[in-house]
């Protein structure tokens, strides 16, 4: 599918931080634990607004020196010794092997006459990309990325053709990291052209309308060394023109005054403007530049300077913009502005408002395709141009879409739909009639009449509601005994919805409930839900999480025996401060590459980008907020603490593997009872994205192996599923 600008996001406290986890304290903690590799303490002390922290293992920070790789080698032999003695963990890697072997499918996209997606028969490390002349042909065989490496870890990052559909420019990330180099091939003959871009990051890719050259955004070379530590700052604009080397390209734009800018060029569908999206960092809000490329010599034009919104870009007519934005509108509506008269009083609403949130919207067969979410699950409704509602798209459930791409004559279009239980099916939607028909719908190893899902909404502790999606064999019985994995992010205004997923689908054939928190922070019932979740408000997220697990229990789905917690990036961030906050409610624990440290994630890489929800230790006031809850600081000698398996992997600059080298060391120092804390470090990999089908599978028959012993688990899956 088509790529957009690549993400720099990352995956109840009660009285005074003294209090942090009074009840676990007071408890006794029988039985002794695990033998711990040794871990060196040096004397660091940091001073912070006149209160002096510790920070005994910044050593671990440096991830190149011989002392942090002995450290990582003798953590990794105990874990993996741990894991592999778990019985029925063999028997897990079997079922899942078994469930992701199915063909899955992206969301086809049209472009110079011919069709484009990706495909993975099954068991490939990385998903294919074919192409097409019509919907009845053969497909081509396009560019293989199981081919550019030997072991899988090369992945795709982006695929963009140029409008003539003679070129394809790729990009690719080795081994998880955020660094991209971006190739180009020839469609037709399918073999590279000469050019070659490097230090790409965050970047979108947007062809010329001749398909002459393409503009991207990118970093300076970096010290190799320190190339998946350093800070990233002053990201800049250009254009490649292609058959030229990359010295050569022309830098289109740069704000040398304001380090923290990005930029995501795109070319407008007409060909004639450059529209220039500006960020700083994570923040939703954003500034709007343009160029007019039909101008000899054009000048970047400010449109949108007063960064007081979001004003995502949909289509023009000519000099009248589309923008969804959520200026007024915290659920977001599409409104339209005429570059020659620009103040906000000229600017003409033509969808609303509405009780759903407006997620993104299109313009297809010169009709606005409109996605939104209702609770937490995708509907998707067709306006005309002035906003009159034509019809709602009949959706196969409460499920999620995606996809929905084309261009204004185009009179047909392709989604994605996929909830717990419906592996992701590819429809064809005929914008005409309104008709929905399936194209490619996969076949995958199980009985989905055999599973149920429903959502619930609970009382968090300032009365606010919160929904969550439990999902559970059918006919599971409510006494308190289930294992119970409960996921949550809750963060940089990301919305979680239902989807398909094998991982969980084990899990639940395991006999375990999966259930999904839909926390303040997300994006799910707009800016105003996820401002209620940032800075100093951020405890909300962590009181909607333990909300979510207390009413678990009281309802009696399970008990905190039984109860495991786990998210990723800011979700291991949540992870983090539930466990610490609450260890007495949690049986085991699993925080996924995880923000841990909230002093100091700003100083390295991208972390400082995250500062608009988190807030930063350099400022008195935020400072405070993020002392009360950062997880590694929180951390009690004595207290007894859930089982913990934490991961990560050498190769993540994006929340860089520092954060869980530091809280394994202190939880394994502190741990006051007999639960393992264990640190999963993976090689050749980073921070999710691309990871190898194999690696996937490992990780999962880890994680699920883990709780299945930490929970006291029965009985594992089956080769023949449950």
């Amino acid at each position: 599918m088509p790529t957009r600008r690549a993400s720099l996001l990352i995956l109840p406290l009660i009285g005074s931080l003294a209090a942090i986890g009074g009840n676990a304290l007071a408890q006794s903690c029988p039985g002794k634990g695990l033998s711990y590799p040794p871990t060196k303490s040096v004397v660091q002390q940091d001073t912070y607004h006149g209160v002096s922290i510790a920070d005994p293992y910044r050593w671990l920070e440096d991830a190149n020196s011989s002392d942090t790789q002995a450290w990582v080698e003798a953590q990794n032999r105990l874990t993996q010794g741990y894991l592999q003695a778990i019985p029925g963990r063999d028997a897990i890697k079997q079922r899942l092997t078994k469930l992701w072997n199915y063909e899955r499918f992206s969301v086809p996209f049209k472009e110079g006459g011919r069709y484009f997606y990706s495909r993975n028969d099954g068991l490939q490390n990385q998903s294919v990309l074919y192409t097409m002349k019509t919907l009845a042909d053969t497909p081509r065989l396009l560019l293989d990325p199981n081919t550019l490496s030997s072991d899988g870890t090369v992945a795709l990052a982006g695929t963009v053709v140029s409008p003539n559909g003679k070129f394809l420019a790729y990009s690719t990330a080795a081994s998880g990291s955020d660094w991209n180099e971006i190739k180009v091939r020839d469609v037709d003959s399918g073999k590279d052209t000469s050019d070659h871009i490097k230090w790409v990051k965050f970047s979108s890719t947007s062809w010329l309308r001749d398909g002459s050259g393409f503009f991207y955004s990118r970093y300076d070379e970096p010290k190799e060394a320190t190339k998946l530590a350093d800070v990233n700052y002053f990201q800049k604009l250009y254009f490649h023109k292609l058959g030229t080397p990359q010295s050569s390209d022309t830098l289109v734009y740069e704000r040398p005054d304001h380090k923290d800018w990005g930029f995501s060029g795109e070319v407008s569908n007409d060909g004639r403007y450059l529209v220039i999206t500006v960020s700083q960092g994570t923040e939703r809000k954003n500034r709007l530049f343009y160029k007019d490329l039909s101008a000899k010599d054009g000048k970047v034009v400010g449109l949108l300077e007063d960064f007081d919104a979001a004003y995502n870009f949909i289509d023009n007519d000519g000099p009248v913009f589309w923008f969804r934005t959520d200026r007024n509108a915290s659920k977001a509506r599409i409104i339209t502005i005429d570059t020659r008269k620009p103040a906000p009083a000229n600017w003409k609403e033509i969808v609303p408002e509405a009780a759903q949130t407006l997620v993104s919207a299109n313009i297809v067969n010169n009709q606005l395709v409109v996605d939104y979410l209702s609770d937490a699950h995708s509907q998707v409704k067709i306006f005309d141009l002035k906003g009159k509602p034509v019809r709602d798209v009949e959706l196969p459930g409460l499920g999620s879409v995606g996809g929905f791409y084309g261009k204004r004559t185009d009179q047909e279009t392709f989604y994605a739909y996929t909830s717990f239980t419906t592996p992701t099916t590819i429809y064809r939607y005929d914008l005409n009639t309104g008709k929905s028909s399936v194209y490619r719908q996969p076949k995958v190893d199980f009985d989905p009449a055999a599973f149920e899902t429903r959502q619930e909404f609970f009382t968090s502790r300032d009365g606010t509601k919160v929904p969550m999606f439990i999902v559970a064999k059918k006919g599971v019985k409510l006494d308190g005994s289930n294992p119970t994995y409960l996921y949550g992010y809750g963060g940089f205004n990301v919305s979680l919805t239902p989807s398909f997923s094998v991982a969980n689908l084990a899990w639940v054939e395991m006999g375990g409930v999966y259930v999904m928190a839909n926390l303040r922070g997300g994006g799910e019932y707009g800016e105003a839900w996820h401002q209620a979740g940032t800075k100093l408000q951020k405890q909300n997220v962590f009181d909607d999480f333990i909300g979510a697990a207390e009413w678990l229990v009281a309802h009696k789905v399970t008990s905190p025996a039984k109860l495991a917690i786990g998210g990723g990036s800011n979700g291991g961030l949540l992870v983090g401060a539930a466990m610490t906050q609450r260890p007495e409610l949690f049986a085991a624990a699993i925080p996924q590459v995880g923000v841990l440290d909230m002093l100091r994630f700003h100083k390295f890489t991208i972390g400082w980008a995250w500062t608009s929800d988190y807030g930063s230790s350099d400022n008195a006031d935020e400072f405070k907020a993020l002392l009360k809850y950062s997880p590694l600081h929180n951390l009690k000698t004595g207290t007894c603490y859930p089982a913990t398996m934490i991961t990560t992997a050498d190769h993540d600059d994006r929340v860089v593997p520092a954060h869980s080298f530091k809280f394994a060391a202190t939880a394994q120092a502190d741990q006051g009872g007999a639960a393992p804390i264990l640190i999963r470090i993976d090689t050749k990999a980073g921070h999710g994205a691309g990871k190898p089908t194999a690696k996937q599978i490992e990780e999962v028959a880890d994680r699920w192996g883990f709780l299945s012993k930490e929970l006291q688990m029965n009985t594992p899956p089956t080769a023949g599923g449950m």
